[in-house]
């Protein structure tokens, strides 16, 4: 079977495509026929060793797929050959074939399409995961997401509408925000042509947020930081900007707010349960149209560097995937 594989630590240009052995499921694993892969920026951390695990070399990138399952290894219950199924994993998604622990995988709803269900386990899940397992989002409150129209921003956007927030979207530029707006944003924020901190408490009268999505990292978390209400709550998801910011910690003191992690591999690793139910329900609301994923662009398996130089250079909206 055909398979991307990462030989030596670096970006994208790294990557080759070839054939390797089928796949075999050990004890509790089931092996799914890949029909298609979520692209996330973790996968360029892994691929040049900046991430929180570190992958054997060689290995396979990819952490969500979408499938068919193809065999089951001993003791896997709740699956049988021939189910369709949502997974994730930390790599090894961007081939014909995957191998993944059954407990992280979930049966897709009947008439899901499998692009959809590759692109937002990774996103959704996380957003989902931050917002209400660890901000607490309550109806009413007001929530804003930096990087908005990326991957976990615009999940962030579109479940913060759904949750009952109002929702103000900041992201680069002006075509960026029209999607936020499409898919729900109260209030858009240009935070390469305007000063966020004063746009933020133009768009909330002085009042401050109640909520902050934070994926970008960089000179944006602490001007957010300092527009949280009191009992705010600060999400630290990730660093797309590269820089990892240094917060004055007396900011939490002053305004007794919450600086919060959001590590949704932690969470589905320590809490399987919650995270497949969280899954669920996300699984569900998509299927009721309560929840429309963007999949903005698709690459065939050779292209997989491409995506991940496209997703590098931030030229993707939502979510980028690679049909197998």
């Amino acid at each position: 079977m055909k398979a991307v594989i990462c030989k030596t630590l670096g970006g994208p240009e790294t990557l080759v495509v070839e054939d390797i052995p089928a796949l075999k499921a050990g004890p509790g694993q089931i092996v799914i026929d890949v029909k298609a892969a979520g692209v996330n920026f973790p996968d360029l951390l892994i691929m040049q060793g900046k991430y929180q695990f570190k992958a054997p070399l060689p290995f396979s990138p990819g952490a969500e797929a979408s499938g068919i399952v193809k065999s089951l290894g001993e003791g896997v219950t709740g699956f049988k050959p021939g189910d369709a199924v949502i997974a994730h994993m930390i790599w090894g998604a961007f081939a014909q074939e995957a191998v993944i622990e059954a407990k992280n995988a979930t049966c897709m709803p009947a008439g899901m399409d499998f692009n959809v269900a590759a692109g937002f386990t990774v996103t959704y899940a996380t957003s989902y995961h931050g917002l209400k397992d660890r901000a607490k989002l309550k109806k009413g409150e007001t929530l804003l997401v930096l990087g908005a129209a990326g991957g976990v921003g615009l999940a962030a956007v579109e479940l913060g509408k759904l949750m009952g927030a109002r929702v103000i979207a900041a992201a680069s530029s002006d075509g960026k925000l029209a999607t936020c707006k499409r898919f729900g944003a109260d209030v858009l924020i240009n935070y390469e042509t305007q000063d966020l901190r004063e746009a933020i408490r133009a768009a909330t009268d002085g009042r401050g947020v109640d909520v902050v999505y934070d994926p970008v990292g960089g000179k944006y978390s602490e001007p957010a930081l300092r527009s949280l209400k009191w009992k705010g709550r600060h999400l630290v998801v990730g660093f797309a900007a590269g820089d990892i910011p240094k917060i004055p910690l007396n900011l939490a003191l002053l305004k007794g707010c919450s600086i919060v992690g959001v590590f949704w591999g932690g969470f589905s690793r320590n809490e399987p349960k919650k995270d497949v139910a969280n899954i669920a329900q996300l699984a569900a609301w998509i299927v009721e149209g309560k929840l429309k994923p963007m999949v903005s662009t698709t690459y065939p398996l050779a292209r997989a560097g491409d995506a991940l130089a496209d997703l590098a250079a931030r030229r993707v909206q939502g979510k980028a995937v690679l049909v197998v």
